[in-house]
Formats: structure tokens, C-alpha cells, sequence
């Protein structure tokens, strides 16, 4: 299972804006931040208004900024708001042709690992992944860095 590019910037938008709570951040400066096309960053702020995790203000001193505190914003929560579907195989998926469906153990697999993927995720909000020791002072990024993943 892989999360698409765009859940992946929504949650780093998500940090960037948490971590600077204190003041709009702007899409160029995110996109610096992270080296992320400023086309890409629209699109995703976008949604990520549309869902009510950002507000968006416009204007010459405007910017984003979080919708709800860091711990009001439960990661598992986000993804499922982001991500178009976790059908991780086609019998989990509503155009399901497989010959196997009904007699494959597969099914309840996959259904449990992705049930334990859920239940870990939702266990953790925006501000777990902010006051994470470890990673680079957020308040400081001026260059763009590099996530580990």
C-alpha cells in the first residue's frame, strides 16, 4: 500500500502550517520549505480547505493557516479525507471481477491488516507529528529539507 503524492503534501502542509501556528503561512514558502512545485501546494490547500482542516485568506497578507488546534486534527481522519479509496486488491473494490471472491481467505486478510492500519493511524493527530523529537526545528526551516520516510 502506497499514500498518493497528494495525501503526502496535504500532510506536510498540514506540519508546516501547525508548526507555525502563530501566523498565515504562504504557499511559496511551503513549497520552498519542502521543494514542491507552488502548482501542486494550490491544488492540495485546496482540498485541504474544501475538507476544513485550512482556512484560507486571500489577499496581499494572506496565507493558510490550521482550521482547528494540531490535537483537534486526527491523522487517520485527514488520509481518509484525502486519499481516493484503500481497495487494496479488486475484491475490496466495487468493480470486483476476481473468480476467487467467496472462496479466497485473502479478503479477511487484507480487511484486518488494513483495519490495524486504520486503528494505528487514528491514534495520532497533527500534534504527535509536530512535537516528534527528532525532527528538524520546524520553526527554522528556511531551506528546503528532506522528509526520512
Amino acid at each position: 500500500m502506497r499514500l498518493t503524492t497528494l495525501t503526502d503534501y496535504a500532510l506536510r502542509v498540514l506540519i508546516y502550517t501547525g508548526a507555525h501556528s502563530e501566523r498565515l503561512c504562504t504557499i511559496s514558502e511551503i513549497a520552498k520549505a519542502f521543494d514542491i512545485s507552488q502548482a501542486h501546494l494550490m491544488k492540495v490547500s485546496q482540498l485541504l480547505a474544501q475538507q476544513g482542516w485550512i482556512t484560507t485568506v486571500r489577499g496581499k497578507n494572506g496565507g493558510l493557516h490550521l482550521s482547528k488546534s494540531p490535537q483537534e486534527i486526527p491523522l487517520g481522519a485527514v488520509v481518509r479525507s484525502i486519499e481516493p479509496d484503500f481497495n487494496l486488491v479488486e475484491c475490496l473494490g466495487p468493480n470486483n471481477h476476481c473468480r476467487l471472491t467467496g472462496g479466497c481467505a485473502l479478503t479477511c486478510i487484507l480487511n484486518g491488516a488494513l483495519k490495524a492500519f486504520w486503528q494505528h493511524l487514528d491514534c495520532y493527530t497533527l500534534a504527535d507529528v509536530i512535537a516528534r523529537p527528532g525532527l528538524p526545528v520546524l520553526a527554522q526551516w528556511t531551506q528546503p529539507i528532506a522528509i526520512s520516510r
